[in-house]
């Protein structure tokens, strides 16, 4: 496990593409008359194939750093690149094109449509980028072996337990192969058990499918799971 400012540089074993990087990122909320910067000049590498921890307290710019990462908010000042691309730049019809195909989110709470089924949850990103869900079938069948819900695909979240949940918002998340999984605080409701299963999900997709991951995290238990980590204080690098 490595630990430095420029992520994925010196990992061994990563493929030599950058798929993302912050060049000068900074963030600034206003609430009136009072500024507080929260993210002050983050400059970051990332190549394809990498795991890479977000680790820091609370406060530290981990989820506002994610959330830029993922074009859900802007920038005060700075660029977010995605495969050499500055996102901010796009309109707002080519971003969401973007969040859809190139992006996959996984958060703490599972976001789940409660009167869907599995299968039906996890197609989701399909329909809603205008795809033939037919086409999906061999692809969704692959998935629901990977996360191990091919005996529950017509369940229904209630139905399911909360690790058993995020398993679900993890194969919607990869449905239309994403560059990039974004995942923030995935395991924060989870006991141990489930933690456990959910990293070891998130490490094999990362091995086997050779899924580019950042995760926000608290834990120091679950960081051996991946390649890189980066600490985050008062909105910087260390």
């Amino acid at each position: 496990m490595e630990e430095n400012n420029n992520v994925g540089l010196a990992n061994n074993g990563l493929n030599d593409q950058i798929i993302l990087e912050l060049q000068d990122l900074r963030k600034v909320f206003k609430n009136g008359d009072i500024e507080l910067e929260v993210l002050k000049g983050i400059n970051l590498k990332v190549k394809k194939g990498d795991f890479i921890f977000l680790m820091g307290e609370s406060g530290s710019g981990k989820s506002t750093l994610l959330y830029q990462i993922g074009c859900l908010d802007e920038p005060t000042s700075g660029k977010v690149l995605i495969n050499g691309q500055d996102i901010n730049q796009m309109k707002e019809e080519d971003k969401a094109k973007l969040r859809r195909e190139k992006l996959g989110f996984v958060f703490q709470f599972y976001n789940l449509i409660p009167n869907l089924n599995v299968e039906d949850n996890i197609m989701l990103p399909v329909i809603m980028d205008g795809k033939n869900p037919k086409q999906y079938e061999a692809k969704l069948q692959d998935i629901l072996n990977i996360v191990g819900l091919s005996d529950k695909r017509k369940y229904f979240p209630r139905q399911l337990s909360g690790g058993q949940q995020q398993r679900v918002s993890i194969a919607r998340a990869i449905i239309m192969e994403p560059d990039l999984l974004l995942a923030d605080e995935p395991t924060g409701n989870l006991d141990s058990v489930s933690t456990r299963e959910i990293m070891e999900l998130f490490k094999r997709l990362n091995d086997e499918k050779n899924i580019t991951i950042i995760q926000v995290t608290h834990s120091h238990e679950v960081v051996s799971y991946g390649k890189t980590v980066i600490n985050l204080k008062d909105g910087m690098i260390f």
